[in-house]
This record gives structure tokens, C-alpha cells and sequence, in this order.
């Protein structure tokens, strides 16, 4: 069924003359011809036809396909673009008077779209401007691919291949090159360049309804940049299946559109016909080129992927590919101030990938992974008793945890911890024990390859920031100050990233009393068990305590204080059970020989 068409539109007759009005504003470069709504010019803001000395590039033709043309009219490319209304021809005198505006002794090039219209039109002004003793030469671009080669006089469409066309053509105009020469070049890039297009929906015209031509789960294969009917229409494929398609028709040696054999170097350019997200162009444009390289034999030395000439809201793409010597790249590569010519494309490319890196504390080691010492230090066996005894708290907590967790997040808390705490288990066998830092490095790695979530990263920072604290030591021995250093740390850096502090209903309601608590104890003098305990009792108060606070952080902000009030915060909670656990434990081991 079709159904009027949603545009973010005034009066669909001004659309074309408020798009210029926005680009001009826009783009200060950019100026267009005080002659609405007859004469509809965009021309660079810099150019005189009294003053200009170089040879003045003109193209344009019915709007619909922006950013062409207007949106490449800048020093390197065009020098002015006619736009007619939405998919009709400019009338010649437009076109007249942009070539009148521009055009100074060294003349002007037409570069047309191949389209009945725009040739009569842009026909018809070249001519009267040459009554007017203007220097005038035409070049018509035909690089439609998608169709048989016609038997009559219409000649093959001109599609996006005409941009790569327009970029020839003005940097040799900004080369200083004669009329002649222009000419010359932009002809010689009409002839080596073919397109085909791939439409999974029809463009819908301003004001008027959306056509239903193309059903669910089909495409239309060479459609054109009008909404005309393409080649065929087909069940839609997957991307790499349309886009060899694409490229086996464009380099047909049965319809020889374009010159172009294995060896061959060539420019390859994907299209955005509108509607298409810039991630699928780019899946499009990865798969062509590997696709380019092997199943054809051609060297790929440009990519250009975006919008370029599109068809209105059309979802689809097209496919252009260009063959290149030094020259096409050379005039391809040259700099340019027109605002929607892709930049940061022109160069050779380095490899596609390169190796990960590593961090240095493990590229300046062997390629061996950690183990667990053969024999333990004092050091060694507390941690691996804190370690044992904090994992398994967590593991005995995972069916409280989700409970709470369901109250007031998506409960699935418990389990999350329940994995990382499982891993860390596994892996303590490898972990070096004797060396704290590296033991607390090893922690954050168990955790970030099994932990997902909110919690997963938080304590992955948590390890991380304890590490680089702990790191900072030469000392052999890491003493209770310093894991005292190391936990501040970890809470800093959370704060930092997570933006939450005290208060806040999070895991730091648990961490930062504990903190506080440590660093007084040890400051008094107490037995570093004594204080990690005591630090305990002030986690499991703190943790408590949440329940009495409106979160601020999380999923459990979108809960009511009355929920929130009957549960403590499961993060919270789970921070102590493991940090009691822990501090527990080395004391009931070691007590103060520790």
C-alpha cells in the first residue's frame, strides 16, 4: 500500500532553494545567484568572471542526488553547479548564467550527466553562450553499467562515476591547464569508468507518496538515480554475493563499458544512494576490494566510500570503478576546498592490519604465561588464602545476590560475580603468588575475559588501578600500608570513571568505609590483621547502610525508594562478603605473624 511520504520539509516547490540557502550558509566558500526560484546556482565565493584565469568547471543537472552537485563546487572541483528541480533538468537560462557568472578568458567545461534533458539544456546554453563569444566545451558522462548496451540514441545513464569525473576535470583546471587539455582529461575519465547501482527501496519525492514497487525481502538490481525500473529485481542476498554481482557486471568483457583487464589499477568508489548507513557502505566497500584484488586481478589504489550522488531517501548503493594511472591519481589526490569530496583518502595504503600490542610489563617478558612459583613465600600463601577465601564468599553469595539484584537491577548480579570468582579459582594455579602486583594484574585479566556488565569492568579497573599503586613499590614485600595505598587508589580511579562516590548506593558505599577504616587503624598502630578486620566490620556496616539511600547510579535509579529501602545494594554487599571474607580469613591463618 502506498502512504504519503514523512520529509522534514516546508512547501515541497522550495525545497531545492532553502537546500541552497542552508549550504551557502553553511559553507562560507560557497555563494549562489540572487535569481530564485528560476536560476538556482551554487558557485565558489571567490571566483569572478571579470577576474577568473583559470578554466571554470560547470556541472550540474535535476536535485534529489545531493551532495551532488552543489556540494562540490570549491577551488580543485567545480567552479558552479546548476541545480534544476528535484529530478528535472535546469532550464537553459540557469545554466546561462552560471556560466556567465564564472567563466573568464580561459573558458568553461560543461561535464552533463548523460539524461535527454540535461544534454538539450546544457546543449542549448553552450551553444548561446558561444554566440556570446565564450569559450564552451562539453563532456557527457555515460557510466551506467547496469543495462545492455542500448540500440538507440539515449546511451548509457550517468551515475556517481560523474564525481570522479568533476574531480579530474577541476584539478587539471586548477593545474592551469588549457580548455583543450580540460576537455581532454575529464573525456578521457568519462570513457575508463563504469557504475552499477543496488536499490532495497524506491526514493519517495517531496509532497508526493511512497511507492510500494519494491515488496519486503526484495532488491532491485541497476536502478536508476531517478527511481527508474533497473535490470531485474531480485530476492534480497547478503552483501557479498550482491556486491560480486555488482562488480562481475560492471567488468563484463562481454559488454566492455570500460577498459579495464586484469593488472589493471583502478579507483574504486561506493555509494550511498541516501538512505544507507554508513556502516554498510563500509561492509560493501571492505568486501569489494579483496574482491577487486582476487577474483579479478586488480591492484585497488583509491577507496572512496559515502554518499556522494544519492536518489533522494533511497536505500541502496552503487558501485563505481574508475581505471587509474598516475595522472587519475595525481588529479584525484590533488587538494580541494569543495566541502563533500572525502579527505584523508589520497596516499598509498599501509597494511590493512597490525599486531595488537601488548603491554609492556608482558612484551619485555617471555612469551611464557604465569605460573604458580613452586614454592610459596609467607606473602604467597596470604594471598592465596585471601584469594581462595574471597572467591568462594562470592560463589556461596550468587542466590542472595540475584535476589536483590531482581529487586532492583536486572538480577543478574550474582551470576555475574559468580563467573568472575569462578574463573579467578581456576586460574589462581597460575597466577604469581609471590608476587602481589603481578598476582593483582593476573585477578583484573580473570576477570575481564569471563566478567561482562557493569561489575566486570569495575573490577577490572579496580585491579588495574591496585596494580599500577602496588607496582610503584621496589620494595620485595608489599606492606599493609601498601594495600591500604592500593585499595584508595581503586577507589579513585572508580570514582573517576564511574563518576559515583559516596552515597551513591554502588560497591563504593563498601569499599571507601573500609578505606577510611584501614588507614586509621594502621595510623593508630594496630596489628595489620586487627585493622584489616575492624576495615571488614566497616564494609559490612556500609553495605548495610544502602539500604537507607537513593541510588544514584545504575539501573537502580529508575527504582522507587520504598523497593530500594527493603534490599542493601547487591554490588555493595558482594564487595564486603568478599573483602570480610578475605581479611577473615588471613587472620584466623596467620594472625599477627602476618
Amino acid at each position: 500500500m502506498a502512504f504519503q511520504g514523512k520529509k522534514l520539509i516546508n512547501d515541497p516547490n522550495d525545497v531545492v532553494t532553502e537546500f541552497i540557502e542552508g549550504l551557502v550558509e553553511t559553507y562560507p566558500g560557497l555563494q549562489y545567484l540572487d535569481g530564485f526560484p528560476e536560476v538556482k546556482v551554487v558557485l565558489r565565493a571567490d571566483v569572478s568572471s571579470a577576474t577568473y584565469d583559470k578554466v571554470a568547471i560547470i556541472s550540474g543537472g535535476g536535485s534529489g542526488h545531493e551532495p551532488a552537485h552543489a556540494g562540490f563546487v570549491g577551488e580543485g572541483m567545480l567552479t558552479a553547479a546548476i541545480c534544476g528541480d528535484v529530478f528535472a533538468s535546469p532550464p537553459v537560462d540557469s545554466i546561462l548564467s552560471g556560466i556567465r557568472a564564472v567563466t573568464g578568458s580561459m573558458g568553461c567545461l560543461l561535464i552533463v550527466t548523460n539524461y535527454t534533458g540535461d544534454r538539450l539544456n546544457f546543449g542549448l546554453a553552450a551553444e548561446q553562450a558561444k554566440s556570446e563569444g565564450y569559450k564552451v566545451e562539453t563532456v557527457i558522462v555515460g557510466d551506467d553499467c547496469a543495462l545492455p548496451p542500448p540500440r538507440g540514441i539515449a546511451g548509457r545513464r550517468g551515475l556517481a562515476g560523474t564525481i570522479l569525473v568533476n574531480k579530474v576535470a577541476g584539478a587539471a583546471a586548477a593545474a592551469g591547464h588549457s580548455l583543450a587539455d580540460v576537455a581532454a582529461e575529464a573525456k578521457h575519465a568519462s570513457e575508463i569508468v563504469g557504475t552499477m547501482g543496488v536499490a532495497l527501496s524506491v526514493c519517495t519525492l517531496p509532497g508526493q507518496v511512497t511507492s510500494d514497487r519494491l515488496g519486503p525481502g526484495k532488491m532491485e538490481l541497476g536502478l536508476g538515480i531517478h527511481g527508474e525500473p533497473g535490470a531485474v529485481v531480485a530476492d534480497l542476498q547478503p552483501v557479498d554475493v550482491v556486491v560480486s554481482h555488482v562488480l562481475k557486471q560492471i567488468l563484463s568483457q562481454e559488454t566492455n563499458y570500460v577498459p579495464i583487464t586484469r593488472g589493471s589499477r583502478v579507483v574504486l568508489m561506493t555509494n550511498g544512494l541516501g538512505a544507507t548507513p554508513i556502516m554498510e557502505l563500509m561492509i560493501a566497500s571492505g568486501k569489494a576490494v579483496p574482491k577487486l584484488q582476487l577474483e579479478h586481478g586488480l591492484a585497488v589504489d583509491r577507496v572512496y566510500t559515502g554518499s556522494f550522488m544519492t536518489s533522494l531517501d533511497m536505500a541502496g548503493f552503487s558501485i563505481s570503478i574508475m581505471k587509474a594511472d598516475e595522472t587519475i591519481l595525481q588529479r584525484l589526490d590533488a587538494a580541494t576546498k569543495a566541502p563533500y569530496w572525502p579527505v584523508g583518502v589520497d596516499g598509498n595504503h599501509p597494511a590493512a592490519k597490525i599486531p595488537v600490542p601488548m603491554p609492556p610489563s608482558r612484551s619485555t617478558k617471555s612469551d611464557e604465561s604465569f605460573s604458580q612459583p613452586p614454592q610459596l613465600s609467607q606473602e604467597g600463601h596470604i594471598l592465596e588464602v585471601a584469594i581462595e577465601a574471597a572467591a568462594n564468599a562470592v560463589i556461596n553469595l550468587r542466590d542472595s545476590l540475584n535476589e536483590w539484584d531482581g529487586k532492583v537491577g536486572d538480577g543478574d548480579c550474582g551470576s555475574t560475580m559468580y563467573k568472575g570468582a569462578t574463573a579467578i579459582l581456576e586460574d589462581i594455579k597460575n597466577y604469581p603468588l609471590n608476587d602481589a602486583a603481578e598476582t593483582v594484574n593476573e585477578i583484573g585479566s580473570s576477570i575481564r575475559r569471563i566478567m561482562g556488565g557493569t561489575s566486570g569492568i569495575l573490577y577490572s579497573i579496580i585491579c588495574k588501578a591496585a596494580y599500577a599503586q602496588l607496582k610503584a613499590s621496589s620494595q620485595p614485600v608489599v606492606t599493609a600500608k601498601q594495600w591500604a595505598e592500593a585499595l584508595e587508589a581503586s577507589i579513585a580511579a572508580v570514582c573517576k570513571y564511574g563518576g559515583a562516590s559516596a552515597g551513591y548506593r554502588t560497591l563504593l558505599d563498601a569499599l571507601i568505609p573500609a578505606s577510611t577504616m584501614l588507614q586509621e587503624r594502621l595510623n593508630a598502630g594496630d596489628d595489620p590483621c586487627i585493622a584489616f578486620v575492624l576495615s571488614s566490620e566497616a564494609a559490612l556496616a556500609g553495605a548495610e547502610s544502602t539500604k537507607h539511600m537513593q541510588a544514584q547510579a545504575g539501573r537502580s535509579t529508575y527504582v522507587s525508594g520504598e523497593i530500594l529501602a527493603s534490599v542493601p545494594d547487591p554490588g555493595a554487599m558482594a564487595a564486603a562478603s568478599w573483602y570480610t571474607a578475605a581479611a577473615l580469613a588471613v587472620k584466623d591463618k596467620y594472625g599477627a605473624s602476618s
